[in-house]
Order: structure tokens, then sequence, then C-alpha cells
């Protein structure tokens, strides 16, 4: 396996017991994960990971989720839309400000 060139972070929510808690998990992140995983395939970029992380204790602007190495956190992902304005932003080099976390 080769090193992936950016790395996704989606937020699900769980606590250490396991429990879903956040806004992230009830605003969908689990469902916006198989859509993020199929686009990034449509567009071949294969050198982009992505995982599930527990909360990013960000709820007010959830669901949530951070791209790496850029470290850019985008909230309020909440439809195939924002994420497809995230993996603009991998493509373009420049954080969607529409979704943006400062």
């Amino acid at each position: 396996m080769t090193k992936p060139k950016h790395h996704i972070f989606v937020c699900a929510s769980f606590r250490m017991n396991g429990t879903p808690q956040g806004v992230c998990a009830k605003g969908g992140s689990g469902q916006l994960l198989q859509y993020l995983q199929e686009e990034l395939n449509e567009r071949g970029m294969a050198d982009v990971a992505v995982s599930s992380t527990s909360c990013l204790r960000v709820c007010d602007r959830g669901p949530a989720l951070i791209v790496y190495p850029e470290n850019w956190w985008f909230g309020h992902i909440d439809g195939e839309q924002a994420i497809d304005a995230v993996i603009d932003s991998i493509e373009s080099g420049t954080p969607s400000a529409q979704h943006s976390i400062t």
C-alpha cells in the first residue's frame, strides 16, 4: 500500500463507551461516508484515504470532517453537495469557504 496524499477523517460522534451521542452521527455522517468513498473512486482519487473518528467536538457545526495533511476542518457536511465541495477543495488545493471551520 502506498501512503495516501490526503486523509479525510469523518466525525462519527462516538464516545468512549461506543455510543453515538453527537450531531454528526444523528446528521447522517455514517451514510455520507459511503457517498464520499464512491465519489472519490469515480474521480480516480485513489490517493485519498477515508476514516471515521470519534467525536471531533465541534457539534455545533456538525456533521464535520477534517482533511489532512492540510488540516482543513469542514462543518455542516449534511449532504452530497457538501461532500462534493470538500472533494473539489482537495482537487483545487483551496478549502471551500462555505463549509470551512475557522
